[in-house]
Order: structure tokens, then sequence, then C-alpha cells
């Protein structure tokens, strides 16, 4: 018998015979022989029934499988654990429990989800005793000049006739409306305005509107408070972004009313709304003398904010120039 390769006869009897004594002295194995034939040998008839002799030659019982698992793996995972719940039914139920933990997230309503935290810490009036030292100071100074009782106290935006954004204190006693601009960074009050109720004769509640070609335009909605003649105002604290002759004053919630439940109270333009309108209507049944006789109106209507180039609203708005903020560090 002949092995051929590539029209090379060779004998077979010798390559037997060496492939035989390689596997009996432990040099080479079954597949040293089937190597053979994936490199294109192949042998005459009759000897396929040697190769099959040969094969019976190495043992293959020692050979063991291998699990390839690192030091610890001794737990049995979740795969292994269905396994054995599926393989033994009648188990305790412990044994079929799978090594997952429960859910431990709840839904909260406060602070909002969508607020970030070290956004609020720039304002000083969410510091620690910064609120509550305002409104002690204020209770004392109103209650030592005009011996008048707060009755409410809240937290607002106010925007003035130039659409700049200011952050005011709100005090509502049983005859005046306080306006108050306070500085949470040195704890004191800086401006106080007083605004009898009983002069209060307008208040509008709506959206934002600004002039078809205004280019600073904000959304949202606010309170407009009437407490003087429009007709009477002159042209020049009309125009003028400092005046404080403007004979009404408008109002919105300010940006942290989310930051806790205590800021949602006293920033909700709603509850202050709720507090001022009853507070005037009281006031004008109690008003003697030449009042205005005509009561209290309050409409539902858009406010109109009357700024065309609004350039020094944009700066201002946008670097939030009208509250007390922690701008950094400057220098070089």
């Amino acid at each position: 018998m002949f092995i051929y390769k590539v029209g090379i006869k060779i004998p077979a009897s010798s390559l037997l015979s060496s492939l035989s004594s390689g596997i009996k002295d432990g040099k080479m194995d079954l597949l040293a022989a089937l190597l053979c034939l994936s490199e294109g040998l192949y042998f005459s008839p009759g000897v396929n029934d040697q190769i099959e002799e040969m094969s019976t030659i190495g043992s293959f019982e020692g050979f063991q499988p291998v699990s390839l698992k690192q030091e610890g793996d001794d737990q049995p995972s979740e795969t292994d654990q269905l396994s054995m719940e599926e393989g033994d039914p009648g188990k305790d139920s412990e044994t079929r429990q799978i090594s997952r933990q429960p859910s431990v997230t709840e839904s909260t309503l406060y602070p909002n989800p969508y607020h970030k935290p070290f956004a609020s810490r720039k304002y000083f009036v969410t510091r620690p005793g910064a609120i509550e030292t305002a409104m002690e100071d204020l209770k004392g100074h109103i209650a030592k000049t005009s011996g008048e009782t707060i009755q409410g106290f809240w937290l607002l935006t106010e925007i003035d006739h130039w659409n700049n954004e200011k952050e005011r204190i709100l005090l509502v006693t049983d005859k005046t409306l306080w306006i108050c601009k306070y500085d949470f960074i040195m704890l004191s009050c800086v401006q106080l305005q007083r605004i009898p109720l009983s002069s209060v004769y307008r208040i509008c509640l709506g959206k934002f509107v600004f002039p078809g070609i205004s280019l600073d335009k904000r959304q949202g909605e606010g309170l407009r408070i009437y407490w003087g003649s429009l007709e009477q105002q002159s042209l020049f604290s009309r125009w003028n972004p400092w005046s404080t002759e403007v004979p009404y004053a408008t109002f919105t919630e300010h940006p942290m009313k989310y930051t806790s439940e205590k800021f949602l109270e006293i920033c909700k333009l709603s509850g202050f709304t709720s507090k001022i309108v009853p507070a005037i209507q009281n006031a004008h049944k109690n008003s003697h003398g030449s009042g205005r006789g005509k009561g209290l109106i309050v409409l539902t209507e858009p406010i109109l904010i009357e700024t065309y180039t609004g350039l020094m609203s944009f700066i201002g708005n946008r670097n939030k120039l009208g509250y007390s903020l922690a701008r950094g560090s400057i220098g070089f």
C-alpha cells in the first residue's frame, strides 16, 4: 500500500510504523495522525482499518473538562439558581428566591427633580437663616414706625417698566402694601416703598405681552397693581429706567419657587393674589374722606410691557443683576 500527496508516492508501511511508534512513546497522539489527513494526505484502500486500530492505542480516559472559574466564585449565579429551582420543585421557598435587591426609589415633589442644587446656592436668599432674618427685621421696623401688624409675607420678582427683574419682599397689613428691596448679602433693608391699599383701584392678571417690534420679550404670567392714573404719568418718568414715580407695579414668581416647600409657599403668585384682593376690598370699605369711591376692579387681561430695544434688560436679566447673587471671584 502506498500514500499519495500531490503526485508523490510514499510507502504506507513506513509512515504507519513511524506514527505507531510515536504514539506508543507518548510523543504523538491521534491528532497528529489526523493532521496528516488535513494536510491533503490520503491513503489507498485498506489502510483505514489500521488507522482505527491506532486510535485505540492512545488513552483519553484521563482527560476531564475543566471549568474556568476565579477564586471566590463559589456562590451560584442567578441562572444556576433558576436551574436548581426547575430541577427540585419541592424545595423550600427560600431556596427558590433569586438574589435580586428590591427597588428603593421614591418619587418626591420637593425639591424639584429638575432643579440643580448648586444653582439655588448662588441665591443668598436660600442661605440658612437669610429669609427668617429678613422677616424679623421688617416686622420690627414696620411695627416700630407705623404700628401695623403684618398679615402676609411674600418673596416675588418685580418687573419694572423697562422689563428689568428685581428681587422684592412684599408685606401686607390692614392698610398698606409694603414693597421692600432687601440686601440678602448684608442682611439689611435698602429701600421700602409704602402703598396705601385704599389707593389701589385695579389689579390685572394675565400673560406678558410686548410691542411687535420689541427685541427682548419674556414668557410667563404676572400681576400688575395700579394705584395712580396713567394719564398723569410724565413722559420723563415713563422713559426713565430709574424712575420711582411709576403709578403701578408688576410682579411674577421668584425663580427659587421650587427650592423647598417653604419657598413654594412664599413665592407663589396665586397665594399673594388671594391675600391682597380681600385686603384691598376691606381697605376701601373702611376708608373715609376723599377716596376714589369706585372700589377695586380685578381684570384678567394681557399685561403690556412697553419696551422696544431692550438691551439694558437683556444684559441685566441674563446675568441676574436684580438678585442678591454670588458672582464669584474676579481677578487676574
